[in-house]
């Protein structure tokens, strides 16, 4: 079991353990002693959002780095998917993300990348806790010329941009269409509307001005309903929601309709379908993605294949299989073919390139899924029990699957976080399923419901 790390890298409240300077410091010896691979110059780039607590949890990163005998390369505030490619264009060592993504500001987190510039599997994150807490690297002190040194890559925007610019075609632009771009005061304040605009687009920004505690503050892609607002105000074309470090977007059409990440996928994986550039004919998706998706790909040619929830094992499965689309519901797209992770800037500008060849609104590409009723109930529970090791509710849930058949499922899991039992139905009768999720629901919390 893990003792620091959960679904995304190390996560908690900045200044309480496990997110404290000390426990920064020590990640950061474990993980330079883990990367260097030879007597070489070892180099590991450092890149965060725009949190008050950034500051101090990257200078700690950075001595324990350093005491190490590892150089760090500074980036400074930049999308996640930006220091992920950061670190395989320059082909530093390993990349770290001091971000807590979509959470509120007083929360912070440490992820890494491989050199490659993928997320690091459970294995050799399980192998840095070993070396932070068995204290095997304690008495490893480098002296004199053997310590590390901290370089700030001052273009680190400039490149990244140029990249983003580089995954749309060449042959499109973005002359005269008004888009509606929400940054969440997060890291693609800079580069998301430079993009944009270098693209000839008309760009309406919102929360581009970060304080370090307005990160996700009502803005950003939690709160769509920020851009809905806006794209009517401004006739906009569409809305455009990033979250704090830009690893996911959500979209609004023109009418101010939210357009999430499953009809995205749905819009890609049918476009690429029918261009004959989707590996395999397959997009990957999580569990939570609606049963919609899949009879749209179905219906273009394509299936859609099923991972645990976490972009991580989306990435997972591309990778072994040899696929180039996955993505989340929630807003993670990954485009295999481009950048080696979520990327909500990259994403979007994939949208933006059907929407430019079909000449084709949103509104009118987001038609070709259409969604099964979803109903999602939470249950505090006091045990993480199997549930199905409860005959009452097994036997509710069998006679659920019974009547659904093919049209519709049950989905039932713990929350990786929080003491929570998600409940989650899809089936053609709203009413129907919202009754059996509370039957479900009543039945758990009788049995193994908490406080």
């Amino acid at each position: 079991m893990k003792k620091l790390f959960g679904t995304d890298g190390v996560r908690g409240v900045a200044n309480v353990y496990p997110m404290t300077t000390e426990m920064a410091m020590q990640i950061g010896r474990a993980a330079a002693y883990l990367f260097k691979n030879g007597n070489r110059r070892h180099r590991i780039v450092i890149g965060k959002d725009t949190r008050l607590s950034g500051y101090m949890l990257e200078n700690a990163l950075v001595a324990g780095i350093c005491s190490m005998g590892v150089d760090v390369l500074l980036v400074g505030p930049l999308p996640t998917p930006g220091i992920a490619n950061i670190t395989s264009s320059m082909r530093a060592d390993a990349g770290v993300v001091i971000s807590a993504s979509h959470n509120p500001f007083q929360d912070n987190g440490i992820k890494f990348f491989s050199r490659e510039g993928f997320k690091l599997p459970d294995e050799i994150e399980l192998k840095i806790e070993d070396l932070i807490f068995s204290k095997k690297i304690d008495s490893l002190r480098p002296i004199a010329t053997e310590v590390g040194k901290a370089y700030r890559i001052d273009d680190a925007v400039g490149r990244y941009v140029v990249f983003l610019k580089n995954t749309f075609p060449k042959e499109l632009d973005l002359t005269g269409m008004k888009i509606v771009l929400d940054c969440a005061n997060g890291a693609a304040y800079k580069v998301a509307p430079a993009v944009l605009e270098e693209l000839g687009a008309e760009v309406i920004p919102i929360g581009v001005k970060p304080n370090g505690s307005n990160i996700n503050a009502g803005c950003g892609s939690l709160h769509p309903e920020v851009i809905s607002e806006a794209v009517k105000e401004h006739r906009a074309d569409l809305g455009i929601a990033l979250d704090g470090d830009a690893d996911r977007v959500i979209f609004v059409d023109e009418f101010g309709n939210e357009v999430d990440g499953d009809h995205i996928m749905a819009i890609c994986a049918t476009d690429m379908l029918n261009n004959k550039t989707l590996c395999g004919n397959t997009l990957v998706a999580t569990v939570m993605s609606n049963m919609g998706l899949d009879i749209a790909v179905k219906r273009a040619g394509g299936k859609v294949v099923k991972t645990a929830v976490g972009d991580r094992y989306v990435v997972e499965e591309m990778l072994k299989e040899g696929y180039n689309l996955g993505g989340e519901q929630s807003g993670h797209m990954i485009f295999l073919d481009h950048n080696t992770t979520g990327d909500g800037v990259l994403s979007a500008l994939q949208v933006l390139a059907i929407m430019r060849r079909s000449g084709r609104t949103l509104s009118e590409l987001a038609e070709v899924m259409i969604p099964l009723p979803q109903v999602l109930v939470n249950v505090r529970v006091a045990e993480k029990k199997d549930i199905m090791t409860i005959p009452e509710v097994a036997s509710l849930i069998r006679g659920i699957e019974e009547k659904l058949k093919d049209e519709g499922r049950i989905l039932i899991r713990y929350s990786g976080t929080e003491p929570l039992l998600r409940i989650m139905l899809e089936g053609q009768d709203k009413y129907q399923i919202t009754g059996w999720a509370k039957e479900i629901a009543d039945l758990v919390e009788h049995n193994i419901g908490g406080k």
